[in-house]
């Protein structure tokens, strides 16, 4: 008797894990990898309601360990809004990584802010930047609702500079809350 409640008590807790590391959004696009130089690079990071950086989910390597100080136009919402130049090495580790192939990406916020701690229910902005071309760029926003249960997002996009040839860099965005 005292093993099945042991038993059952293992498997409660594991439970309440699994639940608890849920994903409460999604964010997935394709990426279409340019050629030439001043390219490429892109952030996926979530604010709140306010405005506030909450957490990075994904940032190119290169701009994350520096670039953005040697090229400036490199993802610059991103860097200012993450203040990546006060951001501890292990931080900028954790959510960078190579730039990669041409392809679908999927990225998955686990309702935590930069520091781990869950964050409450409530209203939040999903952003992905990406740096088309030296000063083109564009910046997908979605608002979402933690707590509400799953409800695809609206997306809004922009673009700042001239060239449209770089335009199809990351397209088919979509944004997800998933509790």
């Amino acid at each position: 008797m005292k093993r099945l409640f042991f038993l059952f008590l293992a498997a409660f807790f594991a439970a309440s894990y699994a639940a608890a590391q849920q994903a409460a959004a999604e964010v997935s696009f394709s990426f279409t990898r340019q050629s030439g130089a001043a390219s490429n690079q892109f952030a996926v990071w979530v604010e709140n309601a306010q405005g506030q950086y909450v957490k990075t989910l994904y940032a190119t390597r290169w701009t994350a360990n520096g670039g953005w100080q040697r090229r400036p136009t490199s993802i610059p919402i991103w860097v200012n809004r993450a203040a990546l130049a006060e951001m501890p090495q292990a931080q900028v580790d954790a959510v960078s990584g190579a730039t990669g192939q041409t392809g679908n990406r999927v990225f998955a916020w686990d309702g935590t802010d930069r520091n781990g701690n869950p964050v409450p229910p409530g209203n939040y902005v999903v952003y992905v930047e990406g740096t088309l071309r030296w000063e083109n760029q564009v910046l997908f926003r979605a608002p979402i609702t933690i707590g509400q249960g799953a409800a695809a997002a609206e997306v809004s996009t922009s673009f700042a500079g001239a060239s449209t040839a770089e335009r199809g860099m990351l397209g088919g965005v979509t944004v997800r809350s998933l509790r």
